[in-house]
């Protein structure tokens, strides 16, 4: 059985998120946890809450919390805020701002 938790639109590029899910895929939760309180990616916050709300599904649904391990850690893109910064001479240049949807699914293991 595996417990599934999801943080939509945050506010981080997909690309630099995506260096985080590789690092905490397919481990122990608590080792994965341990790994996200000391990393100095901005994105280890998002996914160190959205870890901790797929634990919390999991104790909802009575499972065993020591057993659980990390099954899928995934980003994908979301929209793009795009915003427009005046340059010199009434010009303007866009600005992208990317979001992602960061995905963690936490399973049992038998």
């Amino acid at each position: 059985m595996t417990y599934k938790a999801i943080h939509k639109y945050a506010r981080i590029s997909p690309r630099k998120a995506r260096l985080v899910a590789d690092l905490i895929r397919g481990q122990r939760i608590d080792k994965a946890l341990s790994q996200l309180e000391f990393s100095k990616k901005r994105a280890a916050w998002y996914f160190k809450a959205v870890l901790n709300s797929a634990i919390a599904n999991a104790e909802e649904q009575d499972a065993d919390v020591t057993n659980l391990y990390i099954t899928e850690s995934r980003v994908d893109e979301g929209s793009v805020i795009k915003r427009w910064r005046p340059k010199d001479r009434g010009r303007a240049h866009p600005i992208r701002k990317p979001t992602s949807h960061l995905i963690i699914s936490v399973g049992e293991k038998s």
